[in-house]
Formats: C-alpha cells, sequence, structure tokens
C-alpha cells in the first residue's frame, strides 16, 4: 500500500503550485490503477490547515472540503488512523532523539508503518530519519 503526505496532496489540489500537474497525474494514476492507497489523517489535517491559510488566495474550507471529498471517491482509498499499539511504534521511532517538529513526521510514520504502508509519496526529505518507512518523492518520475 502506498500513502500520501501533505504536500502531494497540496500540490495536487492547489494548481498554482509549480508541481499541480505531477502530484495531480501521480495521485489519479494511483487511483486509477486498483492499487489500495491510503492518507494518514493527520495528512489530511495538515492539508488543510495549509490550504486554507499558506496560499494567497487561500482556499476556503469548501473547497478544501471538496478536494479531500473527491479523493475519498476512489474505491481503493484508505484512511488511516493510530493503531492500538501505536505508542510502541511512535516511541520506537522516536527513541531519545527526536523532538519538536519531527514528533508530526513520526507520527505519521507510525501511523504508516503500523498499517503496513510500503511506501509513502512525499517530497519531504524529513521522513528519511525513519529507516524503517520506504519513501519516495512521486515528483521526481
Amino acid at each position: 500500500m502506498i500513502a500520501l503526505d501533505t504536500n502531494v496532496l497540496v500540490y495536487a489540489a492547489r494548481s498554482d503550485s509549480p508541481h499541480h500537474g505531477r502530484a495531480r497525474g501521480a495521485i489519479e494514476s494511483l487511483a486509477e490503477s486498483g492499487r489500495t492507497f491510503a492518507v494518514p489523517w493527520p495528512c489530511a489535517h495538515e492539508f488543510f490547515a495549509v490550504v486554507t491559510r499558506a496560499y494567497r488566495p487561500a482556499s476556503t474550507p469548501r473547497q478544501a472540503f471538496a478536494f479531500l471529498r473527491a479523493l475519498s471517491q476512489a474505491p481503493s482509498l484508505r484512511w488511516l488512523h493510530e493503531a492500538p499499539h501505536h505508542l510502541d511504534v511512535l516511541e520506537s521511532l522516536v527513541g531519545t532523539r527526536l523532538v519538536g517538529g519531527a514528533i508530526h513526521d513520526a507520527r505519521i510514520a507510525a501511523i504508516c508503518i503500523a498499517h503496513g504502508v510500503a511506501e509513502l509519496w512525499s517530497a519531504d526529505r524529513d521522513f528519511s530519519l525513519f529507516t524503517t518507512l520506504r519513501v519516495r518523492n512521486p515528483l521526481d518520475d
């Protein structure tokens, strides 16, 4: 299963992003392939926060929800949340070395690992901290 990170969702949703075409195409190809793919809930929340605040003009909440609802129409999409053993997985990733903002990425990585995600699609290099999660930038293809 492939999971989508926030930045891939943002680029796909925002036509004013220089990465829009590649991100949207990657998600559409994935959805049309019938392969199971996923979005961790924290990425959906972060997507909403970014598109409704970081861009000018900002997306409206209605537009942000419309994008997420359209994505939800893909029959092979799964929404991922914390698993019962989330604390254990998170602790194994964080250990004693990560603090601050890295914890958000660790949360996403822990959700992916707990659900058996084979690959996280992200343009964020920070996920390289988590060697047990394969990360690929679909915008580089």
